[in-house]
């Protein structure tokens, strides 16, 4: 068989990535009609299909996941050498791919990624706000940001920021109409905003802790969502209560537009964790990251054994 090209490798990756050719497109510069050929002489080359298409969606099937899990990392790094032989002696260029959940937000774009790109200019960073546990590997990421409880035990863990508590607020207006809860199951007589697992589907409940004890309670309320950024302001109107971490409403608690329920049951997290496969696959870009995020966050002693 004929050598595959890489950009009809690196093509198909893409559409695979998007899971579809419009964006896929868009951000190779290229038509998504010429995309679709690209990739369709590709499949014929290899001989089986690499993607389901419908008129409505495209979806990898699993001769496609599989040349996704072992041939992406390896474009990844190809594409990567390309752009460093270009670059100046001591230069740090390329493309960093991370995926992150809304709630860490907070902890990277304000005191990170600014500094990041004033530092390395010539690296891109694609930040893929996701609340949905990605497969780094497949999706091409070079790494993620997700809490302790949601990394794979074979991933390399260096921590973001220290724990932090995740708190009930509520708004005076509706804590005045509906009271205020004085115990951990007098929130399932309340509005409580619920959140709706990206992976599962499932609504999560939410855990509480005071002492050895916990609680996990199966709330339900007016506004479902799979992004806690939704509630904060709902809460601030007065419709109900939601659960976030402490951080994403500092402001509100300090201007008095939200108030903390229960909050010597409020639990604490072991914090965030940027997460990746292997040390040695990392990109000059990704290297350079991880050590600006020491410099800049400054984290606290690392707790977690496998970090190293």
């Amino acid at each position: 068989m004929a050598v595959t090209p890489l950009n009809a490798l690196h093509q198909f990756l893409t559409v695979a990535r998007h899971r579809g050719f419009a964006p896929a497109a868009a951000e190779l510069g290229v038509s998504a009609s010429a995309l679709s050929q690209t990739v369709r002489q590709l499949e014929e080359r290899l001989g089986v299909p690499l993607l389901s298409r419908t008129t409505r969606s495209v979806a990898v099937t699993a001769a496609g996941r599989k040349l996704m899990e072992q041939a992406g990392p390896g474009v990844a790094q190809a594409l990567g050498a390309l752009k460093d032989a270009s670059a100046q002696p001591g230069e740090v260029t390329g493309t960093l791919r991370l995926t992150l959940p809304s709630g860490a937000l907070p902890f990277l774009l304000a005191p990170l990624v600014p500094s990041f790109c004033q530092r390395y200019p010539k690296v891109e960073l694609d930040l893929v706000v996701d609340n949905r546990k990605a497969d780094i590997v497949a999706e091409g990421f070079d790494a993620g940001v997700r809490m302790e409880e949601y990394l794979e035990r074979d991933m390399v863990a260096v921590r973001m920021s220290a724990p932090f508590r995740f708190v009930v607020v509520g708004s005076p207006a509706y804590l005045k109409r509906h009271g205020t809860p004085k115990k951990p199951k007098d929130l399932l007589l309340h509005n409580c905003f619920a959140y709706r697992s990206s992976n599962t589907g499932a609504l999560l409940p939410w855990d509480l802790e005071k002492g050895s004890r916990t609680w996990r309670l199966p709330v339900r309320g007016a506004v479902t969502t799979n992004d806690e950024r939704v509630w904060v302001g709902l809460a601030e109107a007065g419709l109900g209560l939601c659960y976030v971490p402490e951080s994403q409403v500092a402001a509100q608690l300090k201007e008095g537009t939200l108030r903390l329920v229960l909050e010597e049951y409020a639990a604490s997290v072991p914090g965030l964790f940027l997460y990746f496969p292997s040390r040695a696959q990392v990109s000059p870009a990704f290297r350079a990251f991880l050590e600006h995020t020491r410099e800049v966050l400054n984290p606290p002693a690392r707790t977690r054994a496998k970090e190293r």
